[in-house]
């Protein structure tokens, strides 16, 4: 659910010209997708679109967008969730 949400905020950043902000939450999106249909290839996308969200968030965050903090806490907590111990397992069991 959250790759979904940090689609839809990335989709909200390229409507309103951020352009290319949203384009790593947009693809989380689709990672999201292959996720929840138990695709491998989705969840080894996501680990790195996930980690590529953080650092593009921790860099605007230190380039002076303190307006970053939140989303940079919800890009952290999903990559904290994609690389949670139980996640992994469950891809290494389920996914084909």
């Amino acid at each position: 659910m959250l790759c979904y949400l940090t689609a839809v905020f990335g989709l909200i950043a390229i409507v309103f010209g951020a352009g290319a902000q949203g384009v790593v939450p947009l693809a989380l999106g689709v990672a999201g997708f292959g996720v929840a249909n138990e695709k491998r290839w989705a969840y080894r996308l996501g680990v790195g679109l996930a980690g590529l969200n953080v650092l593009v968030d921790l860099i605007l965050l230190l380039g002076g967008g303190f307006g970053f903090i939140l989303t940079l806490l919800f890009a952290v907590v999903l990559l904290g969730l994609f690389l949670h111990s139980q996640s992994r397992e469950y891809e290494r069991i389920w996914f084909h």
